[in-house]
């Protein structure tokens, strides 16, 4: 009977594998034959409101956009950096009627874009707009530091001085344990707090010794600042330290002045006296 069965439960799989085979031929005919407007399609469940609108491109980056694949087309071993100065040189080239169609694409998308951004904040709670203020004042005070720190740069502004550990993972970072950065600077901390006393004090003296060159540079590039009218760049308590030294020379000043005068007063007035006896 074993067998029997067994050969009774795969015919009616197999029957049942057909069945569902015909069905499927069968659904696939009624669905070619119905209309395109009968079928509804499958929607992604999306949000309604994803993000801000994104500000539109100004004239100059539409016309970068737009020659940008001819120019890679023309010239494929430009690098990046030549890609652009040729554009920009295409760009300064034009005439101000063959710019006039990019910047009127650029205002039209910008009108859009006010739209856009009226409807978007229209939909916000008051907690999703002081997020977004937070956001904005957070990415102004990155960019702001980022412009400053460019500016100190091309200033010529002398490096901070380095601490004892950073002379000692500077020189041992290539030989360090670690596949990524993280991981080499966990290791070197490691073996820097493993360290002897005598074998930190080498790094101890080099770091003592760069502080002697930042003291010395710094001073030299602030009297530089002061020199060129950039104040604002000097450190507070250098500026600080200037205004007393400068009140204190004030001072110097004015209290020589007053002995010139008590001096100039006693010869007057000796001479006075000295004429009065004579008469």
């Amino acid at each position: 009977m074993a067998p029997f069965s067994v050969l009774t439960a795969s015919i009616s799989l197999v029957a049942k594998s057909f069945g569902v085979f015909s069905c499927t031929n069968t659904l696939a005919r009624c669905t070619s034959v119905l209309p395109a407007a009968c079928i509804t399609p499958v929607k992604r469940l999306t949000s309604q409101f994803s993000g801000p609108p994104k500000r539109p491109l100004n004239g100059y980056m539409r016309y970068v956009m737009e020659q940008k694949p001819i120019i890679v087309r023309q010239n494929p071993e430009f690098k990046s950096v030549d890609i652009i100065r040729k554009i920009a040189q295409q760009w300064r080239s034009l005439s101000p009627q063959q710019k006039q169609p990019f910047k009127e694409a650029s205002q039209q998308a910008m009108e859009q874009f006010k739209v856009d951004r009226q409807r978007y904040e229209a939909q916000l709670t008051p907690a999703q707009v002081q997020q977004q203020a937070l956001v904005k004042r957070q990415r102004i005070a990155k960019r702001t530091a980022i412009s400053k720190k460019r500016e100190l740069t091309s200033l010529g502004k002398p490096k901070r001085p380095r601490t004892p550990f950073n002379i000692y993972m500077s020189e041992h970072f290539e030989e360090a344990k670690g596949a990524t950065t993280q991981a080499k600077m966990m290791s070197l901390l490691e073996d820097w707090k493993n360290l002897f006393s005598h074998q930190k004090q080498t790094y101890t003296q080099l770091a003592e010794d760069d502080k002697v060159r930042y003291k010395n540079e710094i001073k030299s590039w602030e009297d530089y600042m002061a020199e060129i009218g950039r104040d604002d760049l000097i450190r507070d308590r250098t500026r600080s330290a200037q205004k007393k030294l400068a009140a204190q020379k004030a001072k110097e000043k004015k209290g020589k002045a007053r002995q010139g005068k008590t001096k100039e007063s006693k010869k007057t007035t000796g001479k006075t006296t000295k004429e009065t006896f004579v008469k």
